[in-house]
């Protein structure tokens, strides 16, 4: 797969086919590594795009690059870039060794902004519990701050997650 093949809008099915040409090569480190900091956005999340579309067996050979994809997530202004980035950091293993405070706060800070997307906020939400797991007193303090959340200003999709975290359906 070439940036000129990258470039440009997409619809799910050529994402789709995007999936379909890496996994033929089977170089999902190569293709993310290839693209990650593309300087044309759109080569990016068109990059991205088609490696969600990857079983979760497939992505684990993406789980070097763990730290990079929550890099790329905590600094892109792109909002499909960090949906994204975000949903396969998601996909990855964490461990207790993987937690980072900057990527915590990232998570709590947009998993509460009413002004980010609703999909990078169920997103942050999800990261955020993972990685308060580890910790008892982190999970506490998340459980206080979804308790604090004014629910009305956010969409169905948040209120999901919230509810489930908080009823413990969460695993």
């Amino acid at each position: 797969m070439t940036r000129e093949q990258l470039k440009g809008s997409y619809s799910e099915g050529e994402a789709l086919a995007i999936y379909k040409k890496v996994k033929e090569t089977g170089d999902w480190l190569g293709f993310l590594k290839t693209f990650l900091h593309d300087e044309d956005y759109q080569v990016t999340r068109n990059m991205l795009w088609g490696l969600t579309k990857a079983t979760d067996k497939e992505l684990s050979a993406l789980q070097p690059m763990l730290h990079e994809l929550i890099d790329k997530a905590m600094n892109e202004e792109n909002s499909s870039v960090r949906r994204l980035s975000l949903n396969i950091v998601a996909r990855l293993k964490m461990e207790e060794d993987d937690l980072r405070t900057d990527f915590l706060d990232f998570c709590l800070d947009h998993m509460q902004n009413p002004d980010e997307y609703p999909g990078i906020q169920s997103i942050c939400l999800k990261l955020a519990f993972r990685m308060c797991k580890f910790y008892p007193e982190l999970m506490d303090e998340l459980k206080r701050t979804l308790e604090g959340m004014e629910m009305e200003y956010y969409k169905p999709a948040v209120r999901c997650v919230r509810s489930r975290i908080l009823s413990g359906k969460m695993k």
